[in-house]
């Protein structure tokens, strides 16, 4: 039977695993019955958002179409003439590395490639979340009317491509379309922190009016120990499968080196200290911990990675009272599941082939995808003032079934139905 906790104070207790739990009160606690459905705007995982790749007349890559698309997501299931190696290369930014460019512009894609978000705002934007519409839908919900999605590119940090811009303006037009109904934000994954990063960088007055609430679901706040490993392995975003050839192990690696959400979603060492072994190599003997990153990046010869993690990082902000989200907070989160959080190389060469049925691992508890540390890093919400903030643990939930399990889906459900803090 899944247990529901609703974190009052969690202090340290939180890096040995435990929550301790009470009943938060905040103004309007009761669920209450309105004539307008809360809108609901989804915010995607890691490269869950249909990504759409348009080449034309590109010179970078001679091996690689010179024209043409491709598309790019998870369980993407279009055919293109364009190998997994072309579609890294072509995915590959460049980096200005000029100190008079602010960094969110220093990120350009490959000369002759554009790429754009498919059906922007839609939920056909998002496949995966597919069961989590049909459930709003039972409920009365209309896809594409009071259900949207704010999907991003998973390449760049929430700073990047005019992603605040864009999802600001989508949340408004929700907002107005639904009889000027504030909207809740549903988060997965790495989506979490884009809404996150929209709700630090708005003002309360705005959030007042636009902002019902925000139900993060097993949310990468302070990154994952398992990144460290795909900078050197590579991992292909169709089906989260690692490599099986030097020569993709090695474009993909690359790829993810130029990605600023790369680092982003990298275990903080703010966080994380020296808890878990995240690379081990056996020539010569060494261990890294998130502690140790720009380190391991120094002694595997990669630069731009030292650079880029040294900002990127820890780079959407949690824990302290200022990065509050000031919104009330109904967040999920799985647990009870092995999950790697690190990986055994020979050494630190990049494009490294991976079986992860006969490599040595290193595992956690969490759930399946990212460890407990991961998930519970939010637990310092629960000295936010007036909101509400409650955290549900579903043990033996995995991280990608989190977002269609039925209490999941029924406690969302409950929660729009309620009125907003008074704060």
């Amino acid at each position: 039977m899944r247990r529901r906790i609703r974190i009052a104070v969690v202090a340290l207790a939180a890096a040995a695993g435990l929550l301790v739990s009470s009943t938060a009160t905040a103004a309007g606690e009761g669920a209450t019955g309105s004539a307008a459905r809360t809108p609901v705007v989804v915010f995607p995982a890691f490269h869950f958002t249909k990504l759409k790749v348009n080449v034309d007349r590109q010179f970078s890559h001679p091996r690689c179409p010179a024209t043409g698309y491709f598309e790019d997501w998870f369980g993407n299931d279009t055919t293109s003439r364009f190998s997994q190696v072309c579609r890294d290369r072509l995915m590959t930014f460049t980096y200005d590395p000029s100190p008079a460019k602010p960094m969110a512009e220093r990120f350009s894609d490959q000369p002759g490639v554009r790429v754009e978000i498919k059906h922007y705002g839609r939920t056909e934007s998002a496949p995966f979340y597919e069961p989590l519409y049909v459930a709003l839908e039972r409920h009365g919900y209309v896809r594409n009317k009071d259900i949207r999605v704010a999907g991003y590119d998973s390449r760049r940090t929430p700073d990047q491509g005019g992603f605040l811009k864009r999802t600001i303006s989508l949340i408004e037009q929700t907002y107005h379309g639904n009889g000027n109904t504030p909207v809740h934000l549903v988060g997965h994954s790495n989506g979490p922190l884009y809404a996150q990063y929209l709700l630090t960088h708005t003002s309360k007055s705005w959030r007042s009016k636009y902002i019902h609430g925000f139900t993060p679901l097993a949310g990468n706040w302070p990154g994952q120990g398992l990144l460290y490993g795909v900078l050197f392995t590579g991992l292909n975003v169709t089906d989260f499968s690692y490599p099986t050839t030097v020569q993709n192990a090695q474009s993909s690696a690359l790829m993810y080196q130029t990605h600023p959400s790369t680092y982003m979603s990298a275990a903080d060492p703010a966080v994380f200290g020296n808890r878990e072994v995240v690379v081990r190599t056996t020539t010569p003997a060494a261990d890294y911990t998130p502690k140790d990153n720009l380190k391991l990046f120094e002694h595997a010869d990669m630069p731009l990675a030292r650079h880029l993690a040294a900002y990127y990082t820890g780079f959407v902000k949690i824990a302290d009272p200022a990065s509050f989200p000031d919104v009330d907070v109904y967040a999920e989160k799985g647990s009870g599941l092995p999950t790697v959080v690190g990986v055994t190389l020979p050494n630190l060469r990049v494009g490294q082939v991976l079986d992860p049925t006969t490599a040595e691992l290193f595992i956690r508890d969490g759930d399946g995808n990212q460890e407990d540390i991961t998930n519970d890093a939010i637990a310092p919400w629960s000295t936010m003032p007036c909101y509400r903030f409650e955290f549900s643990d579903n043990p033996g939930v995995d991280h990608f079934s989190l977002a269609s399990a039925p209490a999941v889906v029924a406690r969302l459900v409950e929660n729009l139905q309620r009125t907003r803090s008074a704060c």
